[in-house]
């Protein structure tokens, strides 16, 4: 069977049973594909059988733009044509620093439409990292919005640069992409093994690890991550997430496209709740995935006064806060409906469309992942890491962490990968999230999780974020220690810390409640997730007769029990 024939088979058996999970658990089988282009073999055949929309950008200021399949076949067809002509070719790795504007939809076309490799770079990035994505990801060529160019500057050059939006001296200009042909055809072979994406993870404990993702590993593999979002043909789907980071390929390229959804892009400088409720009422959006962080600054609006035409939900990211699916629940009578993968897969666990909903629970493993949790000793059970089982290799799992076979031996030993990641699963195999695997500590010989306790932090009104870490304790080993970001309007003082302590200790257990506090900004990687190591690091290294930091209380200074 065709690669194009197999792929749409395993993709229109997924769309038949996306209310069905027990059947696609059962039934769904990846594909198997020894030659595979994701634009000749699926994206071609649908622009030129399908008159639809595939990307909407639109922004606040009014700019409405849609282009269809056709439209951006023919114009990926021309960058590659213009790509090819200046010599990059199969294989060779193109760094595209670009936000959510169209070029960035156009040259991710095009590289895979030439077999070459793409590195989707965000534009946060600085010199510093850039030099290291440069020489790491052994680049070819790069693409950048012209007022990030000077950012090269002090870099060894990429044979090939090319500038979008303006003139740059000694760079290409991505406007003369639009006089080449709109006929170009690379003559090579693909297999569907051969590398496609390369993505920097965003560093939360070390410097970030180098993703290898093939020709079929994100293509086809986020069949998964459409099924999980319950995508159709015909919807429009947005999602909040920038470029250079894995989640704007799951649910911005592949997953919509995979589905024959229009993605909508929204542009925005600063986030605002407002208008980003008006653009999903006036492009009526049907799916909206979102992170945990966005979902908290709609809430605070009256969600009832916008009257979306919504089905589906989905939050991705990190975990999602009971309160908040709640919220919107009793505004849009419709479930975010968590999620949980990696830059390194595609969706693996998630609670799909139509299927109840534990709360709190991350949902369950998804068509085409076995999912296993590991105990420390290297036993199976219902609590333990949550691990891919190699045996029954999910397509949407990565190549390798490339160049770094150190890193590769021990994320694949045992014949499982592992995610770093903790959780426990029910009967009904649902799966709740506990914390990464460096996060989680005891206090007193009881296990914690530090994103059960965030949780309950979140809720109080004078928190806007938290990281909870352990604090050395000569008693009970550590104790729960938060470090909490205040919401505006409310004082870093002792009258907040015993508020908020007992909020805490009127929701959980005496042995897990947190017993230290101390009000202050959370250090972050470039992708925005808290980097606890650092936070553990500062607490680790006090000492015993260490004096209280001006912000920082402790329960049994305010209460005077132990």
């Amino acid at each position: 069977m065709p690669a194009s024939d197999e792929f749409l088979r395993c993709r229109d058996q997924l769309l038949l049973l996306r209310a069905d999970w027990a059947r696609a658990r059962q039934e769904f089988q990846w594909p198997r594909l020894d030659e595979f282009n994701w634009v000749h073999d699926y994206f071609d055949p649908v622009a030129a059988t399908r008159d639809r929309t595939a990307l909407r950008v639109v922004d606040d200021a009014g700019n409405d733009l849609s282009l269809s399949f056709a439209t951006l076949a023919g114009r990926s067809r021309q960058v590659a044509g213009f790509l090819a002509a200046h010599g990059v070719g199969p294989g060779d790795r193109v760094l595209m620093l670009l936000g959510n504007v169209v070029p960035l939809w156009e040259t991710m076309l095009a590289v895979i439409r030439l077999g070459g490799v793409m590195i989707p770079a965000t534009t946060l990035l600085q010199a510093d990292d850039l030099a290291d994505r440069m020489a790491r990801g052994r680049v070819k060529a790069v693409i950048a919005h012209a007022a990030l160019t000077d950012r090269f500057a002090t870099l060894p050059p990429a044979p090939v640069r090319i500038a979008v939006d303006a003139p740059v001296d000694g760079w290409l200009s991505y406007a003369d992409t639009a006089t080449a042909s709109t006929q170009f055809r690379s003559t090579a072979t693909t297999r569907a093994d051969d590398l496609l994406l390369l993505y920097f993870t965003s560093g939360t404990t070390a410097r970030p690890k180098l993703v290898a993702h093939s020709q079929q590993s994100y293509p086809v593999g986020h069949l998964s991550t459409m099924y999980w979002l319950g995508l159709r043909p015909g919807d429009v789907h947005l999602n909040l997430s920038s470029p250079g980071w894995a989640k704007h390929a799951w649910s911005c390229f592949f997953a919509p496209w995979n589905a024959e959804a229009t993605v909508l892009a929204y542009q925005y400088d600063r986030f605002n709740a407002r208008a980003l409720l008006d653009q999903l009422v006036r492009c009526r959006v049907t799916t909206f995935c979102a992170p945990p962080t966005v979902w908290r600054l709609l809430i605070q609006q009256d969600l009832k006064a916008w009257p979306v035409v919504l089905r589906e939900l989905a939050s991705a990211g990190e975990p999602l806060n009971p309160e908040v699916i709640e919220q919107v629940r009793a505004a849009w009578g419709l479930t975010i409906r968590d999620g949980f993968g990696q830059t390194e897969t595609t969706a693996q666990i998630g609670n799909s469309p139509g299927q109840p909903l534990k709360p709190g629970s991350m949902g369950r493993a998804l068509p085409g992942y076995e999912v296993a949790l590991i105990a420390p000793d290297g036993t199976r059970g219902e609590e333990g890491e949550i691990c891919l089982d190699l045996s029954k290799r999910p397509l949407g799992l990565m190549q390798a962490y490339l160049d770094d076979p150190e890193r590769d031996a021990d994320a694949m030993r045992g014949g499982f990968y592992h995610t770093g990641d903790v959780a426990t699963r029910d009967a009904a195999g649902y799966i709740t999230y506990v914390g990464r695997t460096d996060d989680v500590f005891k206090s007193s010989g009881y296990r914690i999780s530090p994103f059960e306790l965030e949780s309950v932090l979140i809720e109080h009104p004078a928190v806007a974020e938290a990281a909870v870490v352990p604090s050395p304790d000569p008693v009970r080993l550590a104790v729960p220690k938060a470090y909490v970001v205040l919401v505006a309007g409310h004082a870093p003082d002792t009258a907040t810390a015993k508020s908020i302590l007992a909020h805490i200790r009127a929701r959980v257990s005496p042995y897990k409640r947190i017993r230290r506090i101390e009000f202050a900004e959370l250090p972050k990687t470039i992708s925005g997730k808290i980097r606890r190591v650092d936070l553990r690091r500062q607490e680790l290294g006090r000492t015993p007769e260490a004096e209280r930091r001006p912000q920082e209380f402790w329960e049994e200074d305010l209460t005077g029990e132990p």
